[in-house]
């Protein structure tokens, strides 16, 4: 299966320019700005799809606060025992106000649905980004902080 992602050239992006803005603006509700500056020098293509399409559509979309989306989004993260992702999550849950003592009742019960192992994995990750710090209800971090922070949850 290829996957091609189509370039788009800097300032001619013009629907897409309120789906960037949209993406960023809720980036900065979670806590992530900066989280994904790697991957805008990296692979800028996939940088925008994230942004616009990810962030500036999907979790954007009515019917569901942004709280709830981080729920789910953790859920799926916990439920699938994904190695990555789920710190980043973990931290813009925290950023949002959701509590420490909320994310360990969301992996238990999804732990239970999900299988036993899927919560210690769920709770190394959720400990690794308490453990760096820079997490908690509205926090300010700068990109460089937040790369900082990626990389210790990732170790």
């Amino acid at each position: 299966m290829t996957i091609a992602i189509h370039s788009t050239k800097e300032g001619t992006m013009g629907e897409n320019d309120e789906r960037m803005k949209r993406g960023v603006k809720i980036l900065k509700k979670m806590g992530r700005h900066g989280l994904l500056e790697r991957q805008k020098e990296d692979y800028p293509d996939l940088y925008k799809l994230t942004t616009a399409n990810l962030f500036g559509d999907i979790w954007t979309r009515p019917h569901l606060s942004l709280r709830d989306r981080q729920l789910i989004t953790i859920a799926a993260g916990v439920a699938l025992a994904r190695t990555t992702g789920n710190h980043s999550h973990y931290h813009s849950a925290l950023q949002m106000g959701i509590t420490r003592e909320q994310l360990i009742e969301l992996i238990i019960h999804v732990g239970h649905y999900a299988g036993w192992p899927t919560i210690g994995l769920a709770m190394r990750q959720l400990k690794k980004v308490i453990a760096a710090g820079g997490s908690g209800k509205n926090r300010k971090n700068s990109p460089a902080q937040m790369r900082k922070l990626s990389e210790a949850w990732e170790r």
